[in-house]
């Protein structure tokens, strides 16, 4: 929805991330209770879900009531409902009625893929709760939760951000919420160090950019100390992939002007750095290090039986690479 537009009748929040599935499910309740008259009680919410999902069940709460009461109706898990149930829920999409809004939870899969363009179709309004999966998208959330909040932070201080608290949305959410309270709205890299100096003090960041220049012995020292102060390996993972990916586009991009790699996801700031970086590197060096980090990725997220392991050869085979161009 855009700021100040009224609530629709119907709404769909598509993607598999819980709390950005809840949060666009509360912004939606909010909408509505807030364009409700002055004086009216607000919507009763009601959330169904799973085997409660049905005719009869939806019938019920969605039937006039005496007392004429506006509602919110929420139904989750839709994926995975039966044909009767999204039978169900599309039969009471198209003829809800009024002062009655319906909000449907889907991840955009399952066995009820179909309804995700069946709503579409009935005009339903969507709220992307998709997961996000890369680096600059995390990143790129952080600066969002900050400009909602009204206060402008520089990229690096959202990097510094992210490497601290990691990668969970929420965690990251209420993090920004307390940096501003906490700072008066002065957030910058050394405010994220203070005030989460138990990580930051080496992070994923000093791990990699030691990497992909190089220096393998440095790069060790720092991954275990991250490792000891609490450093999550997914995000320690991620630092890695980032810098090798970036010298990647950086390298294989010589001469093309800042704001053209901005627009790919490198923010001008950081391309001066990279391309300094980049002369440790060949293109076959750097074809090694994408599969290192590649492989990487599925083992910190289950496929290693010993994480730590991983990340020390990987940071050890992409220092070695960096050392051998």
């Amino acid at each position: 929805m855009t700021p100040g537009s009224a609530p629709g009748p119907l709404h769909l929040v598509l993607g598999e991330d819980e709390f950005l599935t809840e949060r666009a499910t509360a912004g939606v309740v909010a909408a509505v209770r807030a364009a409700a008259p002055a004086g009216e009680d607000p919507p009763v919410v009601s959330r169904l879900g799973g085997p409660e999902v049905g005719a009869p069940q939806l019938f019920e709460l969605l039937s006039p009531s005496l007392f004429g009461e506006a509602r919110i109706v929420v139904i989750t898990g839709a994926a995975e409902l039966g044909k009767d149930a999204q039978a169900a829920v599309m039969g009471a999409a198209v003829d809800l009625p009024d002062q009655t809004v319906m909000v449907v939870q889907h991840t955009g899969g399952g066995r009820a893929k179909a309804l995700v363009p069946d709503l579409r179709k009935a005009g339903a309004q969507e709220h992307a709760a998709g997961k996000l999966s890369r680096h600059m998208d995390v990143v790129g959330f952080v600066r969002s939760e900050f400009r909602g909040l009204d206060v402008r932070v520089a990229p690096e201080a959202c990097e510094a951000l992210v490497e601290a608290v990691g990668t969970d949305l929420r965690q990251l959410a209420s993090a920004c919420g307390q940096l501003v309270a906490d700072t008066g709205g002065k957030v910058d890299v050394e405010a994220v160090r203070r005030y989460h100096s138990g990580v930051v003090g080496v992070s994923g960041f000093t791990v990699a950019e030691r990497a992909v220049t190089g220096d393998v012995a440095g790069a060790i020292e720092a991954l275990e100390w991250a490792m000891h102060t609490g450093v999550p390996h997914v995000v320690l993972a991620d630092a890695l992939a980032d810098a090798v990916n970036s010298i990647a586009m950086v390298g294989t991009q010589r001469g093309t002007p800042p704001a053209e790699l901005a627009r790919q996801g490198l923010p001008p700031w950081k391309v001066k750095k990279v391309t300094a970086q980049t002369r440790y590197w060949s293109i076959d060096t750097l074809g090694s290090a994408l599969q290192v980090v590649a492989r990487l990725n599925g083992e910190v997220k289950g496929q290693a039986e010993d994480t730590s392991y991983a990340l020390e050869r990987a940071v050890r085979e992409v220092g070695s690479l960096a050392g051998a161009a």
